[in-house]
């Protein structure tokens, strides 16, 4: 598929996906895109991050502004935005997603709102996508401190322990729902899921839903309480991209932003970082025990600026660069090839082996910034052969590139900011 068809059809499926509607309820009108027109049917954060990003690659500015603005039409006066929101459409797509949303909402729960979990929180990137598409003065004013509103409450209600980290309150708030890493927090064993599992993570859900989401209860909850390596990276980026929205904007609080994000790399590097093993664990509980369980997750923090440069490269030739663990035919797998939880093929327990292009979409920053050209386009002729071979699916098998789950799935559109972010980087050059 050429290059002018490629990005034609991702703009297809864009459309056929979008959702436009007014709320009486919140009185505000709404625009986002499904991820899929079937089953994911309803506006999530990390999402509309996501079609923001390609969005603004199409040039399709307008709709993106849209998005992220709807995105925040419903935040709560104390900053919180929820991952998923119910627009006119309450009824969540499967009955133990209640658990995810307050009890103290009463009668809200049949009206249009959010749930009261958190996704990973790229918006302050959505931002620096659109300004930089368009250079919007008026639309930065009017975005930046509904997003400063929205971090202030993340460091004030998910750094529990005042290490500059995130914690993360059930697995699916890292958006990566049933991430192997978690397996350990759950006491389930080191193999292939089943419906056990299913039923321990929903009992996480069902224990928040009875505390109401209520910060203090969840802090002294000691059931599942995991700082994410891939929650915090995407933490600490945007925290920096925070600190530069509002330099552009002329923010006195820029330098805000900065000493939050150095003093969570200040901590992930003491709490996270394995240097035997080369890798950033997941960490659980007051005592921070390493999550010891490869997922790609494990690399992302070497996209933080500043790093040592033989750090990233231990990280990327150990794992990266390994056919038995991530270098696949098709990658990035979601978990370690040679982890006993491998799973590549299709499965209600997603993101435990499959490609799941957002992985791509991550290290492909860092291999472009470091100077991996060829390695960062190998990511790129990958993601084009599994569309080409299986069409725009939710996540694909990582050895036959066979494609499961969703059908005309938006995240694979994601190579359409690749190939822009790659040909902006070769006009730098």
């Amino acid at each position: 598929m050429e290059e002018k068809q490629l990005f034609a059809k991702v703009k297809q499926i864009l459309y056929q996906n979008l959702e436009t509607g007014y709320s009486k309820h919140c009185q505000a009108d709404y625009t986002f895109i499904k991820p899929s027109k079937s089953f994911y049917r309803f506006q999530f954060f990390w999402d509309t991050c996501f079609h923001v990003f390609i969005l603004t690659a199409l040039d399709e500015t307008e709709l993106a502004k849209r998005c992220l603005k709807s995105l925040f039409a419903m935040q709560l006066e104390n900053g919180f935005v929820g991952h998923i929101h119910y627009w006119n459409n309450v009824l969540p797509s499967r009955l133990t997603d209640v658990f995810q949303s307050q009890p103290s909402l009463g009668i809200n729960l049949l009206r249009s709102h959010m749930s009261a979990l958190i996704q990973p929180p790229l918006a302050a990137d959505a931002l620096m996508h659109i300004w930089k598409a368009t250079g919007d003065e008026d639309y930065l004013k009017e975005m930046l401190p509904k997003l400063k509103k929205y971090y202030n409450w993340l460091a004030d209600n998910r750094d529990f322990d005042g290490d500059g980290l995130l914690t993360i309150i059930t697995p699916f708030e890292s958006g990566m729902d049933w991430k192997a890493s978690y397996d350990p927090v759950l006491n389930f064993p080191r193999k292939k899921a089943d419906t056990r599992l299913f039923f321990k993570v929903i009992s996480v859900d069902f224990h928040n839903f009875l505390c109401n989401y209520n910060k203090q209860k969840l802090k002294e909850w000691n059931s599942f309480r995991v700082k994410d390596a891939g929650v915090n990276t995407i933490y600490i980026l945007n925290l920096e991209t925070m600190a530069e929205l509002c330099r552009i904007a002329g923010d006195a609080d820029a330098e805000i932003y900065w000493d939050r994000a150095k003093k969570a790399i200040q901590s992930m590097m003491r709490i996270m970082y394995d240097k035997d093993d080369a890798a950033f664990y997941d960490v659980y509980g007051k005592a921070d025990e390493k999550l010891r369980v490869l997922t790609p997750t494990a690399l992302f923090p070497i996209l933080i600026k500043g790093l040592p440069p033989d750090l990233e490269k231990h990280v990327m030739d150990r794992h990266f660069f390994n056919k038995e663990e991530f270098y696949t035919e098709y990658p990035i797998p979601s978990l370690a090839a040679n982890d006993p939880a491998f799973d590549p093929g299709e499965s209600f327990f997603i993101w435990r082996g499959s490609t799941w292009i957002i992985n791509n979409w991550l290290i492909h920053k860092f291999l472009l910034g470091k100077g991996y050209y060829q390695e960062a386009n190998h990511l790129i002729k990958s993601i084009r052969k599994l569309i080409e071979k299986s069409g725009f699916r939710e996540y694909y098998n990582p050895f036959t590139g066979e494609g499961y789950g969703a059908e005309n799935f938006t995240w694979a559109g994601l190579v359409a900011d690749m190939i822009h972010t790659e040909k902006e980087r070769s006009k730098e050059l």
